[in-house]
């Protein structure tokens, strides 16, 4: 696929996958707090939005990689 593909041969593609993949792993923490603290709700929709601009610029990264090839 060309996920994979980007994954091997671009960095910048390789990075933000691994940032979309740590963010992911502390939302998952947050989300099993019983009594988040007001930082960690607050870290919790930071991450949700970084994440997300994360997302659309893999997506991007992908959509112009496949129209180039």
């Amino acid at each position: 696929p060309v996920r994979d593909e980007l994954i091997r041969s671009n960095s910048a593609f390789r990075d933000l996958v691994h940032q979309h993949q740590d963010f992911e792993e502390r939302l998952n923490e947050l989300a099993h707090l019983t009594y988040p603290s007001d930082d960690e709700q607050l870290e919790e929709v930071t991450l949700k939005k970084k994440k997300l601009l994360i997302k659309d610029e893999i997506y991007a990264m992908m959509q112009q990689h496949t129209v180039s090839h």
